[in-house]
């Protein structure tokens, strides 16, 4: 009987060393809509929402992808890849995601954290101490503007949180506010353009320039994340570039994320439109286009120096790639059993960390659509009181300039993901599309 048992033992063994270990269903593998409680014939009505933009001629294509319970229940592109060649959009069509690259480099920060390699509450100055004694700019008269600007000494040090929650006072050119002017004339850019040397040049120049407000008193949206890629490369001691693809792109299997494309790539780069001022739009031209102390180009992923990797806005990524990303913080931080970061890390990435400040001090919804009235270590969370559309309190997202944006429900346990490329941004596209979404939810 023993030795019977023992021929059984070895023969399982056997079997299993044959197979293989069991199969475990992977992540974000494709399935019917009814599956995880949506409408297949509800859900193709964000056909007809991008469809109706395109066929006005607001939008040259797009590409949509949506998953629900780790398992993707719409991916389809639209339209066509650029007005010139008329080629039709690919799935995997590379697109400029801009502030899309800020939630990336927060997560890099926050792998740094468990890495024991970085505190929170940690001063930037204690990796970069050019950021020490920072000062703040002070108009001298609040009710005249033309009476000229003071600086005052900082009431305490920019902390990692502040980077993380745009609270630390540092600004963008592109708001024009009072310190736009500094910020240009000391060859600070928004990562909107092709730039020469590297993120840390540029922020070493940042560091020599007022605060536009004291750190914590208020949400003051700005480059940010551009220092927090700076920080990512002083801690480990790697181009933003490689830790990106080392830490979070290989892990994840998101092939096409980058900051600068390949000449095979650059065939599936998505056009860019722009006003043509006749109530229509045009393709962008190349050369950087300026609008009041905006500047931007379509050439940022082709430039010619590649050594300047905006952590704020320089990536370029495809839907099924960034669907990835969204689907590892879904999970708890984990994709396809690779595990990026801790479930608590995700937790407090995604929790209010502006307290009773509000998103909305620093631009209105109204103009750039509902990124959430709260704001978290690299997203745009909605509270009870910024739930004005369909969707969920606790939803979080971000949004990029050139009309990309994402969406992250825990509770729906939805991602969802929309690529367009035009600026200005069109976000009542992506509203309509994010309801269409929702609008399908039967259970």
């Amino acid at each position: 009987m023993k030795r019977q048992t023992r021929a059984l033992i070895g023969a399982l063994a056997l079997s299993f060393v044959a197979a293989g270990p069991a199969a475990v269903a992977a992540d974000l593998e494709k399935t019917k809509p009814e599956n995880v409680g949506l409408s297949s014939d509800r859900l193709a009505r964000v056909d007809a929402v991008v469809k109706s933009y395109i066929d006005a001629g607001q939008l040259t294509g797009a590409v949509v992808a949506v998953a629900r319970s780790n398992k993707i229940v719409h991916e389809k592109s639209y339209g066509k890849l650029d007005a010139d060649s008329g080629a039709a959009m690919p799935q995997d069509a590379i697109f400029r995601i801009a502030s899309m690259t800020k939630p990336i480099t927060s997560v890099g920060i926050m792998i740094l954290v468990e890495e024991g390699k970085l505190l929170l509450a940690d001063p930037i100055s204690k990796y970069i101490p050019e950021f020490k004694d920072a000062k703040v700019m002070v108009p001298r008269d609040p009710a005249d503007a033309s009476k000229g600007y003071d600086t005052v000494p900082a009431k305490r040090e920019i902390t990692i949180i502040d980077l993380l929650a745009h609270t630390s006072g540092i600004s963008y050119r592109f708001w024009g506010r009072p310190v736009a002017a500094l910020y240009e004339e000391a060859g600070v850019h928004d990562g909107l353009e092709p730039t020469a040397g590297t993120i840390g040049e540029g922020m070493r120049k940042l560091a020599k320039l007022p605060l536009a407000i004291q750190p914590g008193s208020a949400y003051e949206y700005g480059l940010n994340t551009d220092l927090l890629g700076y920080l990512i490369e002083v801690v480990s001691g790697m181009p933003l570039d490689q830790f990106f693809k080392t830490k979070i792109f290989d892990p994840l299997g998101m092939k096409n994320t980058q900051f600068y494309i390949s000449e095979a790539q650059r065939a599936k780069l998505a056009g860019m439109l722009v006003p043509d001022g006749k109530g229509g739009m045009m393709k962008a031209p190349e050369q950087p286009t300026r609008w009041g102390a905006l500047v931007f180009s379509p050439g940022v992923p082709y430039a010619a120096n590649r050594t300047y990797f905006s952590g704020g806005g320089g990536l370029s990524s495809t839907a099924p790639d960034y669907l990835r990303f969204c689907q590892m913080l879904l999970n708890g931080g984990r994709l396809d059993n690779v595990r990026i970061l801790g479930p608590k890390s995700v937790e407090r990435m995604s929790s209010n960390a502006i307290g009773s400040l509000s998103v909305w001090d620093s631009y209105s919804p109204a103009a750039i659509g509902n990124l959430g009235d709260k704001f978290g270590l690299g997203f745009g969370i909605k509270s009870e009181a910024g739930q004005n559309e369909l969707g969920s309190v606790g939803e979080y997202m971000w949004a990029g300039i050139f009309n990309t944006r994402f969406w992250i429900d825990p509770k729906e346990r939805i991602a969802i993901v929309f690529l367009g490329q035009r600026i200005p941004r069109a976000p009542e596209i992506e509203a309509k599309v994010h309801n269409a979404v929702y609008q399908a939810i039967e259970r």
